[in-house]
């Protein structure tokens, strides 16, 4: 594995690095990115902690060790303690996308269809334009959430249709 990131740690660095984690009142994570940044370390007493000893004790991926490296020589020691920023992780399914998921769960099947499936209510979804995309998963979960289940005969839906109350 390329270890293109050279970890030199600051005595100060070190020195709360080791409070962190004696301390322990903090994500696991971050002690967790703590006790392999302190392992990294360009220091002649590590000279023995390579990646794979690393990822043998604290039961990380090199992939994750090469990245606190990276976080730590790109941004400092609190990018390297944190997670990567997750992007993209906004949910599709407001109140308005559950509105017409469950409306379209409980309508009338597409004609040849016994009943609606997760795939049919996605594509008809992206079709009425409500969203641009969205998966079969989403829909199952906000089903799920809502206790509508395409497998059960009777959603809530009274089956009598057209009478008044």
């Amino acid at each position: 594995m390329n270890h293109k990131y050279i970890v030199t740690l600051t005595d100060e660095e070190r020195e709360m690095l080791q409070e962190l984690i004696a301390k322990g009142r903090t994500q696991g994570y971050r002690i967790k990115h703590a006790q392999i940044l302190l392992k990294l370390d360009e220091i002649p007493e590590n000279r023995e902690w390579t990646y794979d000893k690393i990822r043998e004790a604290y039961h990380a991926t090199p992939h994750t060790i090469c990245q606190i490296a990276k976080r730590f020589v790109t941004d400092g020691v609190e990018a390297a303690l944190g997670r990567k920023e997750q992007v993209n992780r906004h949910k599709k399914v407001d109140g308005r996308v559950e509105a017409h998921i469950i409306a379209i769960a409980c309508s009338e099947a597409p004609e040849g269809r016994e009943r609606w499936t997760l795939q049919l209510i996605a594509d008809e979804l992206v079709r009425l334009g409500v969203v641009e995309s969205i998966s079969d998963t989403a829909v199952m979960d906000t089903l799920k959430k809502t206790n509508l289940s395409l497998g059960k005969r009777r959603n809530g839906v009274s089956p009598s249709r057209g009478r008044n109350l």
